[in-house]
């Protein structure tokens, strides 16, 4: 079909892991100021789900299309 690219869902959650990623890798370390570890875990994951999220949005499409 000509207009089958320009109908499909193109939901895929990656702004929301973008988001998800932004709210842990700013908030984390603040809300656990005494627990060191924890907060640099999750300083570590908001960066990794935050990556996650940005290659599901923006690049994923572009390296299949190749």
């Amino acid at each position: 079909m000509v207009h089958g690219e320009h109908n499909r869902s193109r939901n895929n959650g990656g702004f929301a892991l973008i988001i998800l990623g932004a709210l842990l890798l700013f908030l984390a370390p603040t809300i656990y100021p005494e627990m060191r570890e924890l907060g640099t875990m999750a300083f570590i994951g908001g960066i990794i789900i935050g990556s996650i999220g940005f290659y599901l949005k923006f690049f994923r499409d572009k390296v299949k299309q190749k």
